[in-house]
Parts: C-alpha cells; sequence; structure tokens
C-alpha cells in the first residue's frame, strides 16, 4: 500500500480478547499507544472483550497498565466496532441498537496486540485476510501452527531443528484411559513440565518432580486446554532470540540474544514472575555468550522463523546446554511487548529502540501484500 504524504498513517491497536492473557494484551497496548509517533501516527485503540465484543477505547495508556495495583479490563458498551467484509472497503463503523451505522474512517493497518488463543492462533488474523485489511504480524498458517506446542515440535523436527523429548495428551485419550495417558510419560526424565498445548504467559504450567504429581498437574492444564504436552527438563541456560522479516526480499534479522535468570521466589519464570514480580527476574541482554554460541542461537532462531513461516515478529526460545548445544523450546508470534518484554529489550540491545521497532513492524505490514502470498 503506498501511503499518503499528506494525512497520517491510521493504525487500529487491537487488544484484550477473550484468552486468559486480556490484561497482558491491555498492558502490551498502553506500551505502544505511547511508543507511536503522533506526529506520524493516528491511533484506533479497539478493545475486545473477554466476551468478545470490539469496542472503541479511550486512547489513555496510564488505563490499560498491569500492575500490581492494577489489573486492566476492556469494559462493554452499548455500540460495537464493526469490521468491513468487502474487499476495497477498509473502513471501520461503530453500530448502536437503534442507529445508523457511524463511520471511523479509513484504517491502514491493523496491529494486533492480542495474545493466547482468539488473538495468536490464527482466529483473528484469518478475519483480516477476509476483510483485505493489512496487519502487522504473522499469517494464518504460522499463528495457528506456533501456537500449538505440540505441532510447533512437529514442524521443528521436521526442519532438522533440535527439540527436547516430549509426550501429547489429548483430550480424547485422556477421557478414554486417564492412566494409560500418563503411563506414556514414563520414559521421560524428572523433572518435567507439563503445560496446556494452546496457552500462554505460563498459565497453568507446573513443574513435576515426580510421577505422583502428574495428574494434578495434567488437570490443571486441562482447566486452560483439553490438550496438554508434557515437557522433559533440560539442563542449561535459557536463552532468548527476537527476529524480524526482512524488508523486501531481505533475510529475516535476529537479534542479539538475550537470557532469562530466576533469581528467587519462583521455580520457574511463571506469570507472576513475568508481569508483577519483576525483581525476582533477571533480564541480560546480551546474553553472556561465546560468539560460537551466539551464532548457533541466532541460527537456529532464523530456521525456525523460516521453517515456520513467520511475518512481522516473533521470539525464539531456546536452551544452551552445558556442552553448548541449542534446544529450540518454542515460538512465540506475538510476543510480550512492554519496553520492558526481552523481545523489545534484545532489539534495544543490538540498536533498535522500541518506537523504531514499533514503527519497523507498522512498515513491514504496509509492505506486505494483502491475499496469497
Amino acid at each position: 500500500m503506498t501511503q499518503q504524504p499528506d494525512r497520517k498513517i491510521r493504525v487500529a491497536l487491537v487488544f484484550g480478547g477473550r484468552s486468559e492473557e486480556h490484561s497482558v494484551s491491555c498492558s502490551t497496548a498502553a506500551s505502544v499507544m505511547g511508543a507511536l509517533d503522533r506526529d506520524r501516527y493516528e491511533i484506533i485503540p479497539i478493545g475486545i472483550t473477554r466476551q468478545g465484543q470490539w469496542v472503541l477505547v479511550d486512547d489513555d495508556p496510564a488505563a490499560l497498565r498491569l500492575t500490581p495495583q492494577q489489573t486492566p479490563e476492556v469494559g462493554s458498551t452499548t455500540s460495537s466496532v464493526i469490521v468491513p467484509m468487502q474487499i476495497g472497503d477498509v473502513s471501520l463503523r461503530t453500530l448502536e441498537p437503534g442507529h445508523l451505522p457511524a463511520e471511523l474512517g479509513q484504517v491502514d493497518v491493523v496491529m494486533p496486540l492480542l495474545h493466547g488463543p482468539f488473538g495468536e492462533d490464527g482466529t483473528i488474523q484469518g478475519l483480516f485476510e477476509l476483510a483485505d485489511l493489512h496487519y502487522v504480524g504473522c499469517g494464518v498458517l504460522a499463528s495457528a501452527v506456533m501456537m500449538d506446542k505440540h505441532y510447533m515440535k512437529v514442524v521443528f523436527e521436521a526442519a532438522g531443528l533440535p527439540v527436547g523429548p516430549y509426550r501429547v495428551i489429548t483430550d480424547r485419550a485422556w477421557r478414554n484411559d486417564s492412566q494409560a495417558a500418563i503411563d506414556t510419560i514414563d520414559t521421560l526424565q524428572y523433572p518435567v513440565f507439563v503445560k496446556p498445548c494452546r496457552a500462554g504467559s505460563s498459565f497453568g504450567i507446573t513443574r513435576v518432580t515426580s510421577s505422583e504429581g502428574l495428574r494434578e498437574a495434567i488437570e490443571e492444564a486441562r482447566r486452560h486446554d483439553p490438550k496438554v504436552i508434557v515437557e522433559q527438563g533440560l539442563v542449561g541456560r535459557e536463552i532468548e532470540c527476537g527476529v524480524l522479516q526482512g524488508h523486501g526480499t531481505d533475510e529475516p534479522r535476529v537479534s542479539l540474544p538475550g537470557e532469562i535468570v530466576v533469581v528467587s521466589g519462583h521455580d520457574f519464570y511463571d506469570f507472576d514472575a513475568k508481569y508483577l514480580d519483576g525483581a525476582s527476574v533477571q533480564l541480560t541482554s546480551p546474553a553472556d555468550l561465546d560468539d560460537e554460541v551466539t551464532a548457533k542461537v541466532q541460527d537456529v532462531a532464523r530456521r525456525a522463523f523460516e521453517a515456520a513461516g513467520c511475518e512481522g515478529l516473533s521470539r525464539v526460545d531456546s536452551f544452551v546446554t552445558p556442552e553448548g548445544d541449542v534446544i529450540i523450546n518454542e515460538i512465540n508470534t506475538m510476543p510480550g511487548f512492554t519496553p520492558t518484554s526481552m523481545f523489545p529489550v534484545m532489539w534495544a540491545a543490538t540498536g533498535l529502540d522500541y518506537p523504531h521497532l514499533v514503527d519497523d513492524l507498522i512498515q513491514l505490514a504496509l509492505e506486505r501484500p494483502t491475499g496469497l502470498r
């Protein structure tokens, strides 16, 4: 899309959503609102309630920040935002019972700042594809497959990327014979991490040190997703790497790696450690790795991004073993995106600060054609 030089680029920020990561998404939106250059961009803040209603939200970052004292929430209103479903019509509208639709005007690009199911999993990306709208981030396929930790690993293994041992427990397997499902985990070494297959922000994850804790941990994961993955704990450092799509036909760009170390109060990097108890965690970027291991981490991240067919951005999480091997853990197609989240921190260490990072993502979305590509 060619931008008109005589007007601002109109960006619809979409956040909130139906997933458990609703408040995290609101916090991400607050950060992006504060970073966008208002001389260049006009923001249309659109919140999605937990019930799925799309509503206009005040352009007030302070009301959306996630803190120990405040859990932000998108509230419902009598007026809903309507997305056009006709090619060439890129004007959003609001609809209120008993009134004619009201025009919000043309939207140049949508920035979906949604985490978890019904936002990061290809569903909303499919809506934007049907509406022929430019949007930031991965497309339908990459979003859907990378949201499911099981099929994510299938893709990585097929691409020849190193993956740790794991087992999957489907809803049908659990309901047919839960003990038989538990028995499949016997080949893994403890500790193991029991996770919902399609959740984020560490919701529903339990670290289990013996078979006695498996059933309870699986039931906890199933509260968030009927499909569960059990991963063998790996000895190594948790190292992350940011990836950005290249402009035009350029190769994907990789950041300097970062490292997460939980120093106190938590068995692993859980929700509270990520968002509420910053003092318990050390985020370091660039990570203290030698040049050879750094290159390995970046190579795995780039290969994972391309194997998954990612676009826009992703964060690739790996383990670096004491022997210097790199084992991929997972990829996040819409990673935590506040200025203190690891993805922006790594890019800042690489030379791309937060406002320019947001700008780069919007430009990538505008460059990318709509439709099949």
